[in-house]
């Protein structure tokens, strides 16, 4: 199982539309995605404190192209690497979004699925 989180209002945007494109398809050539188990770092870098979060899980069979599992930006200190979907990802690849709001002090923890 691999999720990508995003403002709810996007993913609104995006089930109308049938597809959702992260600005990083455009700027970087691929959506960032994570497992449940290290989703939480990158939100936690990127989106500290935002309320208005949600988590999309994916199915990779349903996804245009496979993912591509690669150093994130910048690299993990530890050597993690991350799913990178080099394609937009289509509604129905969506199986479940759930809330994900932070933590008191803004981190976010690894989701409970």
């Amino acid at each position: 199982m691999i999720l990508h989180f995003c403002p709810r209002a996007e993913w609104d945007a995006a089930r109308s539309s049938g597809t959702y494109r992260a600005a990083s398809l455009e700027t970087q050539g691929f959506i960032h995605c994570s497992t449940p188990e290290q989703v939480h770092v990158p939100a936690t870098l990127l989106a500290r404190g935002r309320t208005d979060l949600v988590l999309l899980v994916l199915d990779e069979a349903l996804l245009p192209v496979s993912v591509v599992w690669e150093d994130g930006d910048p690299p993990d200190p530890g050597g993690m690497q991350f799913p990178h979907l080099y394609a937009p990802i289509p509604v129905a690849a969506v199986t479940a979004v759930h809330p994900w709001p932070p933590e008191p002090d803004g981190t976010f923890r690894p989701p409970t699925l």
